[in-house]
């Protein structure tokens, strides 16, 4: 890996590294992509390993199906296209031949969430979280980075079982560096503080960041926790986090049904003692053509505009927070 902390590197490019270097090391390693290899960064593994790439063209529930019967020789096969195809155009092969069946399937969701830009709604998937989070013996990742998303590859191909990953084409900062190593379901601490707790996942953990400090401007000190394992979801580490603070904030780049959001609200009910949860994501509609930073500026995930609604939110629960 070649980038360094604060450079700017899309999850989709670490992606298609890891695959390449995957390729090398292990040939049971499989990958098929549904006519978007060059988009999808599987084009480099499909020209080192011809005969262990398929681009199966525009058929995602056929590219399912394929897997799992792979997948059932021995094969660790990974199945790639955008996140608003697949989980989406395929679920119900998803959910009898991955879920049910338990194939070793590795989904790759990539251009995810509202930072897919100008293609418009049909394009943005903001539900793909809340499609695959359900499923029975289903993991689902979500990196911060690029550094993560090249290890949770590695991951996700050391494991047994399917696993959704998601990611996108927007260039993220870059948070770790090579000495960082992913494990999943470990919720790494990226800030401390203590009067709010964020839990932030993908590119929105960057974001998080921002506004952190940017609270600290207004007095406010929040913990910060990276939530790049979505399941299974470190119950203990959310809890632990909240616990003893006055506010609980989710940001994440999907729906804020179904996704991170309602995941910490499902960790949090019914425990005494756990602080009011704000949920910051798309609220109820689609998304729209534009750039992925006018987007993210539309719907409020931005961080200054993400700091006064946390303020709002804060009045209107009556939140006072000790110095």
């Amino acid at each position: 890996m070649k980038w360094k902390i604060g450079d700017r590197v899309e999850t989709r490019d670490a992606y298609g590294l890891a695959l390449l270097e995957l390729g090398k090391q292990r040939d049971d390693v499989i990958v098929l992509d549904a006519d978007l290899q060059r988009s999808n960064k599987t084009y480099d593994f499909g020209q080192a390993f011809p005969e262990r790439f398929f681009d199966m063209g525009i058929a995602e529930a056929d590219m399912i199906g394929t897997a799992a019967g792979m997948a059932a020789t021995g094969m660790t096969v990974f199945a790639t296209s955008f996140a608003m195809f697949v989980p989406g155009r395929c679920y119900d092969q998803i959910r009898l031949q991955l879920s049910y069946g338990w194939a070793n399937v590795k989904i790759v969701g990539v251009s995810a969430g509202l930072t897919q830009g100008p293609d418009g709604a049909t394009h943005q998937s903001l539900d793909d979280i809340a499609l695959t989070r359900p499923l029975p013996g289903f993991t689902v990742l979500v990196p911060a980075d690029a550094t993560e998303a090249y290890q949770a590859v590695w991951a996700a191909a050391e494991m047994r079982g399917p696993v959704y990953i998601r990611l996108g084409r927007y260039p993220t900062p870059v948070l770790f560096d090579q000495n960082y190593r992913f494990c999943i379901g470990a919720l790494p601490i990226m800030r401390e503080g203590r009067d709010l707790v964020i839990y932030a996942t993908g590119i929105m953990t960057a974001l998080a960041l921002v506004t952190a400090e940017l609270l600290a401007h207004r007095g406010l000190e929040a913990t910060v926790l990276n939530v790049s394992t979505i399941k299974p979801l470190n119950v203990n580490a959310i809890l632990d986090a909240a616990t003893g603070k006055t506010l609980a904030i989710s940001m994440e780049e999907h729906w804020t049904v179904g996704g991170l959001g309602s995941a910490v609200a499902e960790t949090l009910a019914g425990v005494a003692g756990m602080p009011p949860l704000l949920r910051l994501g798309v609220e109820d509609r689609f998304g729209q053509s534009g750039t992925a930073d006018e987007l993210l500026a539309h719907y409020g995930l931005t961080p200054p505009t993400m700091v006064e609604t946390i303020l709002r939110f804060a009045r209107s629960v009556g939140a006072s927070f000790e110095k």
